[in-house]
C-alpha cells in the first residue's frame, strides 16, 4: 500500500499493492481492494465496497450504496448519487444501491443516478447521464444516456458485419459466416417488376431447423433494447420485415453486429449465443421463427452465466 502524505485514509480495509494520492479521504468504513488506484481529491464515503484493480481518477465522489466491482475504471469527474429526493437535513432509511460490475468504464464527468446497475464490460462516455440499467457489453452516450452501440472487454467497439453482405446479388442467395460461433447471415432472392417485390426463398434453404413455433416483436421504443439473452438449446432466426434494428451476436469470445434492413436479409442464431437487439426504428417489425415452444427455463438471463457455459467443455 502507497498513500500519499497529503492523502487521509481512516479506514483499515485497504488492499495490498493499493494507491492513495494527494487529498484523497477514505472513510473509515469503505473497503477497498487490492491494486487500486485512488486518484487526488477523490472523497470516499463509509458503505461503500470496491473491488480489486479499480481506478478512480482526480475528483471522484463514491457515496454510500455504492458497489464497484473488480477492473471497473472511472473517469475523472464522474458524479454518483445515492438519493433521488433529497433535502437538506432529511436522511433515508437507507440509500440507494448502485452497481458497476466487472470492467465496465465510467466516463469523465459522467453523472449516474442512484439505484442503476452497469453490467459487465459496459462503458458510459463522457458526459452521459445514466438513469436507468445498462445492459452488459453496452455503450451508452447522451442525456439521458441511450444505447449507441456495444463493446468488447478492452472497450473496442464491436465490429460490424453489415459490409460483408454489400456484395450479394439481390436476385442470389447468399450465407456469410460472422465468425462468432455458428452464426450465418442469409440473403435471398428478390423479384421485382411493375406490381412491386417479392422475396421469396424455401424454408430449408435459409432457416437450418423446423421452425416450432414464431413470434414478432415491434413498436419497440428507440432507446430499448430486446433479447439480451442466450438459449440453452432453443436456435431462432430473425428477419426484420420492415423497418430496421441492429442485432449483437456473442459466443464468448468473438461478438459482432449487424443491421438487419431489409425484408431478404436474415440471420441465424444457434443454441449458446447472447444476442442483443437495439437501435429499432419506429416502424420496425421483427420476425423470429423458434426451434422450440417457449421454455423459460431454457433462457439464459445473466451475461455472466452464459460465459461459465460456453467455457465448459462439450
Amino acid at each position: 500500500m502507497q498513500f500519499h502524505p497529503q492523502s487521509i485514509v481512516e479506514s483499515s480495509h485497504i488492499g495490498q499493492g493499493t494507491r492513495v494520492w494527494a487529498f484523497a479521504h477514505i472513510l473509515p468504513g469503505a473497503q477497498i481492494g487490492d491494486d487500486c488506484n485512488i486518484c487526488d481529491a477523490v472523497f470516499i464515503e463509509n458503505d461503500v465496497i470496491v473491488g480489486n484493480r479499480v481506478t478512480i481518477k482526480c475528483g471522484v465522489q463514491l457515496w454510500d450504496g455504492l458497489r464497484v466491482s473488480d477492473d471497473v475504471f472511472i473517469g475523472p469527474n464522474a458524479t454518483f448519487t445515492n438519493d433521488r429526493f433529497v433535502r437538506s437535513k432529511q436522511y433515508p432509511d437507507r440509500f440507494e444501491t448502485t452497481t458497476i460490475k466487472q470492467g465496465a468504464t465510467v466516463g469523465a464527468n459522467a453523472t449516474i443516478l442512484p439505484g442503476v446497475t452497469i453490467g459487465q464490460y459496459a462503458s458510459v462516455g463522457a458526459g452521459a447521464v445514466v438513469t436507468s440499467d445498462v445492459p452488459d457489453n453496452a455503450l451508452v452516450t447522451g442525456n439521458p444516456a441511450r444505447i449507441t452501440g456495444y463493446v468488447d472487454k478492452r472497450g473496442m467497439p464491436v465490429k460490424t458485419a453489415v459490409a460483408e453482405i454489400d456484395g450479394v446479388n439481390e436476385l442470389t442467395n447468399g450465407v456469410h459466416s460472422l465468425g462468432v460461433g455458428r452464426v450465418k447471415l442469409h440473403q435471398w432472392a428478390v423479384h421485382k417488376d411493375l406490381r412491386g417485390s417479392l422475396s421469396v426463398a424455401n424454408f430449408g434453404d435459409v432457416v437450418p431447423f423446423e421452425p416450432s413455433r414464431f413470434f414478432m416483436v415491434y413498436d419497440v421504443p428507440g432507446k430499448d433494447v430486446r433479447g439480451a439473452h442466450g438459449h440453452r438449446t432453443c436456435e431462432q432466426f430473425l428477419i426484420c420485415v420492415t423497418g430496421s434494428v441492429h442485432v449483437l451476436v456473442d459466443d464468448g469470445r468473438q461478438s459482432r453486429q449487424v443491421c438487419l434492413d431489409k425484408p431478404n436479409l436474415g440471420i441465424y442464431l444457434p443454441a449458446l449465443i447472447w444476442s442483443v437487439q437495439f437501435k429499432h426504428t419506429a416502424d420496425a417489425v421483427v420476425l423470429v421463427f423458434a426451434s422450440e415452444p417457449y421454455n423459460p427455463d431454457e433462457y439464459i438471463r445473466e451475461y455472466s452465466e452464459f460465459q461459465e457455459l460456453v467455457r465448459e467443455p462439450n
